[in-house]
Formats: C-alpha cells, structure tokens, sequence
C-alpha cells in the first residue's frame, strides 16, 4: 500500500526550499515526527504546501524574465500517442493519451491521485467503521468522520461527486447474508 499527494511528498522531502514553507515543515516534523501517517495531517501538509507556492509565485512575479514573449510555448501534434507522469497537488497522475493527426483526442486512459490512494482510503474507512459500528448499530457521528477521511486524501473527490450541495454518501449496515 502507498500514498501520493501532499502528506507523502513531505514524508520524503529534507526541505521545501523557501523561508517561510521551511519554518512550516520544521515545526510539523518537530511535533509529529519525520514520517507523519495519519491521513488527518493531509490538510496540513497541503498548508506547508501552500505557503511554498505563495513564496515561490511572489518569487516568479519578482522575476523580470516571467515577462519574455518565450515564456509562453505553442505545441502542436508531434506525436499519435504520449504517456505522461506527473506529481500535481493531488498526487501522482498518470496519462494515456491518443489523438488523430489533427490533434482531437480518440483515447485516453487516466490514473489519478484517488486511484493510487485508494488502498489506503478504503483502509481508513474500514477504521472507521470498526469504531462506529457496534454490533447491529452504527453511532452517531460515522457519516461525518468517514467523509472526514475521503476528504484528507483527496478534497476534490468530495466536491466533484456533490450534486446541489448534497453528499451523496450513503452508509448501509448489512449483515453477512445482505440483511
């Protein structure tokens, strides 16, 4: 089982590399540990994140360069199929892609952040579950802590699946012959 995403690019990381994220990362290791698991620290590794970009873009605008004209690229078909990895703020994503000759696409197949984790979050929830449920009852409060912990790996899955502001999370007891 692994992770990817912002809780697991720490894990693996001496330094964030800007004052302020590095400062972060201190104290984090220093109250958690080197290697932090609980998914719970997700939110706050995105933090750390988060102040390593605000840095880094206040550096990039600071930049006379950022202004050249070939700053920006224009691309064109250059190939009928690529695959790329890339390590985005979610996590990992893996792509597949195949177009025509005029660059409209035929097939795609994506892997990303959610899938990797998946393991690992389904894991969390059976966690959950062990505590919630007692006997043929489920405590209060389990819908909660289970969306708690979809949204600590992935906090665009919980948004990307509401319809109108409604979580269409649904948690059914069932006994072993589907009762």
């Amino acid at each position: 089982m692994y992770r990817v995403g912002p809780l697991a690019r720490l894990n693996v990381m001496d330094c964030c590399g800007t004052p302020d994220a590095d400062r972060e990362l201190a104290e984090f290791r220093g109250r958690f540990g080197p290697i932090v698991e609980s998914s719970f620290h997700y939110h706050y590794a995105r933090l750390i994140e988060a102040i390593y970009c605000l840095e880094r873009l206040q550096a990039l605008l600071e930049t006379p360069a950022i202004l050249d004209r070939h700053v920006r690229a224009r691309a064109e078909v250059n190939a009928l199929e690529g695959i790329g990895v890339i390590e985005a703020p979610r996590g990992a994503l893996i792509h597949h892609y195949k177009v025509d000759e005029t660059g409209a696409m035929k097939w795609a197949n994506l892997i990303v952040a959610t899938g990797h984790n998946n393991l690992a979050m389904s894991r969390n929830v059976e966690l959950v579950s062990r505590y919630f449920v007692k006997g043929n009852r489920i405590q209060e409060g389990m819908l909660n802590r289970v969306s708690a912990v979809v949204r600590a790996y992935d906090p665009c899955l919980s948004c990307s699946t509401h319809a109108g502001g409604i979580l269409p999370l649904r948690i059914s007891l069932l006994g072993p012959g589907g009762e």
